[in-house]
């Protein structure tokens, strides 16, 4: 049985599961007010895809998730590759979206890294690609 981190207050295998469960519910169900659920209140965002002067804690990453949502409504994350280790799940992944002001499919991937503490999420590192034309809808297209 795996033990316990006493850092994070989960196995390895909860914590990829808590993280796996949060891309879901934050970005492809939506549901953004799981960031107060999921979030520490002194919750610290690295991200350099960050928009300067979001609010500190939860409150910027649902305004950051909020503010991409209306501009690609259907955005949607799917995870490639998790590693769990001490304290951090790291997550590799792909996303995909259209945007609402030109209409273009578009994709693009990262890497995210998150750091817990007790049951919470406290820390985010993202990487993120620059946001590009989705290569398979252009495949469409081309057949259609």
């Amino acid at each position: 049985m795996e033990p316990i981190n006493s850092k994070t207050g989960m196995t390895h295998e909860e914590a990829r599961e808590f993280i796996r469960n949060h891309f879901e519910e934050f970005v492809n169900r939506k549901n953004v007010q799981i960031a107060n659920v999921n979030f520490a209140v002194d919750f610290v965002d690295h991200g350099a895809d960050v928009p300067p002067g979001m609010p500190p804690g939860p409150a910027g990453a649902i305004q950051y998730v909020s503010f991409a949502l209306k501009r690609f409504p259907d955005l949607h994350v799917q995870i490639e590759d998790m590693i769990a280790e001490d304290d951090k799940v790291v997550v590799r992944n792909h996303w995909t979206a259209t945007d609402s002001q030109n209409g273009k499919k578009l994709a693009f991937r990262g890497i995210v890294i998150w750091r817990i503490a007790g049951r919470k999420i406290v820390e985010r590192w993202a990487y993120l690609e620059a946001p590009h034309e989705d290569s398979r809808s252009q495949v469409e297209v081309t057949r259609g």
